[in-house]
């Protein structure tokens, strides 16, 4: 036995592929597929897979709950909210078009001073400033008593306007920045229209209480459209914007006609003040 294991270590010696530059050539490549009657295991039934930790499953299920809403698909929208979004599409895209002086760039951009010069006639820093001067100039007890009710009228549109604006907060079709006088009066926001709610408000109260001739009453008219529609022209509001503008001057209005100061509270208010 001892000369065998002797002669057999000999003879592996002598075998010139034991050698450390040969080894690579009689073994096999790593990663190969090792021979089908090696290593195969007796056929039965494989251990079932490890179950995945507890906690996982609750956490994606508490994942797919949070998701947001834009990231849910709504198979079944209804017809309240297609009509819906169509129209605020529709708004959208005509605001764009009629804003043809919203910037430099813009088809009708040499007549942008002029456009914002209309409204600015319907804005609420000179309209507030002017009643007040004629307020102090005034001698009458009549015109007192409008000037008055005119101005309660102008602060209850620049409160309504500042507070609806900053409930909705809606911007405009085009990112123009307001100005001065915007963040004086609180007209920062798109929804409402200021402008078109004052000029609104300011034409049906002129309308009601002063006498005018037709054509003064018709130009009256057209002025308050004309600013309206300047503010869509700079890019500054939508049409819904000013439609809805028009809307709530009507009603501040109609509710300085229900409040109407008389003439003996305009007197103890002006003595206050």
């Amino acid at each position: 036995m001892p000369a065998s294991q002797s002669r057999a270590r000999a003879r592996d010696r002598g075998n010139v592929l034991n050698r450390a530059e040969f080894l690579s050539l009689s073994q096999p490549p790593k990663g190969a597929p090792e021979p089908r009657g090696v290593g195969r295991k007796a056929p039965g039934p494989s251990p079932p897979p490890p179950p995945p930790p507890a906690g996982d499953g609750a956490r994606e299920r508490r994942q797919s709950q949070q998701l947001p809403e834009e990231d849910c698909m709504q198979l079944n929208p209804s017809f309240r909210g297609i009509a819906f979004n169509s129209l605020l599409a529709i708004d959208i895209c005509m605001s764009k078009r009629l804003g043809v002086c919203a910037g430099r760039a813009a088809s009708w951009a040499s007549a942008r001073s002029m456009v914002k010069l209309i409204g600015i006639t319907g804005h609420g820093v000179p309209w507030i400033g002017g009643t007040i001067l004629c307020l102090v100039k005034s001698s009458t007890l009549a015109g007192q008593e409008v000037l008055m009710n005119l101005l309660l009228a102008l602060l209850l549109d620049i409160m309504t306007v500042a507070g609806v604006q900053k409930l909705i907060k809606r911007r405009g079709p085009y990112e123009t920045s307001p100005g001065l006088l915007d963040y004086l009066t609180m007209d920062v926001y798109a929804f409402p229209a200021g402008h078109a709610s004052r000029a609104a408000m300011l034409s049906k109260f002129f309308l009601s209480h002063l006498v005018l001739a037709v054509p003064l009453r018709i130009l009256l008219v057209l002025w308050a459209l004309c600013v309206g529609l300047s503010r869509v022209m700079i890019g500054r509001h939508h049409i819904t914007d000013v439609l809805s503008g028009f809307i709530i001057g009507y009603f501040q209005f109609r509710l300085v006609e229900v409040v109407w100061l008389s003439s003996n509270t305009c007197q103890m208010l002006i003595s206050a003040w």
